[in-house]
C-alpha cells in the first residue's frame, strides 16, 4: 500500500498545527527547557505556551548574523534570535501555516518596540521551496482565478517568472539556517528538495543547525500513513545516520551531532524516537591550488578522515590544497589540527593545481625550502615564574 499523499500530508501538518496555533497542544513535539531565560522575558506567554519544538537551535546565532527559521511557527525562535543577532542582525521566518504566521506577526510590533529595533519577517511559504512566496500566489490567483488548462499554464508560467525574480530567500543569503522539530513533517519525496534549497541560500561558509526529532529504526509504512503519527513530529522521523546523509549528499561538510538525547522522547512499536541537533557547513567547494601548506591532526583518534577523504594520520605532516588548509582552519576543525604554512608564501597567481584525490605527506623541506640552512639561537622558554 503507498504511502499518503502529499495533499494528505500537508493537510494533516496544516491542520494539526492550526489547532495548536489556537490552543496548547501538548502532543506536538518535546519543547526544550533550555532557551537563556534572558531572552524570553520580551515575548508574550501565548507564544512561548505555544512553542513546538524539540531542541535549541537559537543559541548557536552570532552576532549581525541573518538567520533563516524554517518553519518558524508561533515566532519564539525567531524573537530569541533577534535579540542574539541585534539591530544589524536579519531574522527570516517561513512557515506555510496562517495561524502560525498570524500568532507570530500578532505581536511583532510590541517586541520591536521592547527590544529597540525590528530585525525580523515572516514569511509564508514551503520550507521545501524557498523561491516561492505563497502569499503573492494566492493573491495573482484571486486576480486570476484556474478555470481552464491555458489558465494552469499561465499559473506556472507566473510562477517561475516569480520564483526567480524575487525569490522568498535568496541564493547565498544566509548566515545561519535554524529550524525546531519541523523537517521531519515535510513528505520523504520532498525531503532531497528541501536539503538542497538550504544549502542554496546559505553564504560559503554559512552552517546550518537543526533540532529534529529522529528514529532508531526505520519508519515502517503503516506509521507513515498514520496521520495523527505524521503531524505528531514521529512518522516523518529521519532514521540516526540518514539524517546525517542527507547533509553530506546536499554538499554539506563539518556535520557533527551537537546534541542527542539519551533518553527517548517517545516510543512506538518498539522504535525509539528521540531529539538531535546538527550543524553542518556550507564552502567546501572550489578548486584546489597549491600553496605548500600542510596540516598535521594533533589526535586523539589514530586517525580521521574528512568528508573529502582526506585522511589524516596522528602526527603526520599531509599536503593539502589551500582551500582544504583554510577549511580545516575554521569551524568544527580547528582545534584538531596544527597548521603549517610556507616560509615562503605562494602567489596565488602563480599557484599551481593541487590534486586533491589522493592524500599525500608534506615533506617538511617542501615548506622550508630545500636550500633551506638556517641555525639560530634557543628561543626564550622563561615565563613569570623563571625558566625550567
Amino acid at each position: 500500500m503507498a504511502i499518503q499523499t502529499q495533499m494528505d500530508v500537508e493537510q494533516a501538518v496544516k491542520s494539526r498545527y492550526s489547532g495548536g496555533a489556537k490552543q496548547v497542544e501538548e502532543g506536538l513535539c518535546c519543547p526544550s527547557s533550555t532557551y537563556d531565560p534572558r531572552f524570553l522575558d520580551v515575548i508574550p506567554q501565548e507564544i512561548i505556551e505555544k512553542d513546538y519544538g524539540c531542541g535549541d537551535p537559537t543559541q548557536w546565532a552570532a552576532t549581525g548574523d541573518v538567520v533563516l527559521d524554517l518553519g518558524s511557527g508561533g515566532g519564539k525562535a525567531c524573537y530569541i534570535i533577534s535579540q542574539r543577532v541585534g539591530a544589524k542582525g536579519q531574522v527570516i521566518g517561513i512557515d506555510m501555516n496562517d495561524d502560525m504566521l498570524g500568532l507570530a506577526r500578532k505581536y511583532q510590533s510590541e517586541i520591536a518596540g521592547k527590544i529597540g529595533y525590528d530585525n525580523v519577517s515572516f514569511r509564508k511559504a514551503r520550507i521545501q521551496d524557498l523561491k516561492l512566496d505563497l502569499d503573492k500566489a494566492a493573491a495573482w490567483l484571486a486576480e486570476h482565478p484556474v478555470k481552464t488548462v491555458d489558465d494552469m499554464a499561465a499559473y506556472e508560467a507566473w510562477c517561475e517568472k516569480q520564483m526567480d525574480a524575487d525569490p522568498v530567500v535568496a541564493s547565498d543569503s544566509v548566515d545561519l539556517i535554524v529550524s525546531n522539530c519541523v523537517l521531519n513533517l515535510v513528505k520523504p519525496a520532498d525531503k532531497a528538495q528541501l536539503f538542497r534549497e538550504m544549502f542554496r541560500v546559505l553564504k560559503r561558509g554559512g552552517r546550518a543547525v537543526i533540532s529534529d526529532v529522529v528514529s532508531d529504526e526505520d519508519v515502517p509504512d503503516h506509521m507513515q500513513r498514520d496521520e495523527n503519527l505524521w503531524s505528531g513530529c514521529i512518522s516523518g522521523a529521519y532514521r540516526e545516520d540518514l539524517f546525517l546523509k542527507a547533509f553530506e549528499v546536499a554538499g554539506f561538510h563539518g556535520v557533527e551531532v551537537l546534541n542527542f538525547e539519551a533518553q527517548p522522547w517517545q516510543t512506538v512499536e518498539g522504535i525509539e524516537f528521540r531529539s538531535m541537533t546538527v550543524r553542518a557547513y556550507k564552502g567546501k567547494q572550489g578548486p584546489c591550488f597549491e600553496h605548500n601548506q600542510a596540516v598535521m591532526y594533533k589526535g586523539p583518534f589514530s586517525a580521521v578522515t574528512d568528508d573529502d577523504n582526506h585522511r589524516y594520520p596522528r602526527g603526520v605532516r599531509i599536503a593539502v590544497c589551500k582551500k582544504t588548509f583554510d577549511l580545516l582552519r575554521s569551524g568544527p576543525y580547528a582545534e584538531q589540527f596544527a597548521f603549517i604554512e610556507p616560509r615562503e608564501s605562494v602567489d596565488a597567481a602563480n599557484a599551481k593545481e593541487f590534486d586533491c584525490r589522493r592524500t599525500a605527506v608534506r615533506n617538511p623541506r617542501e615548506t622550508k625550502g630545500l636550500e633551506y640552512n638556517a641555525t639560530t639561537e634557543a628561543e626564550s622558554c622563561c615565563g613569570p615564574e623563571g625558566c625550567c
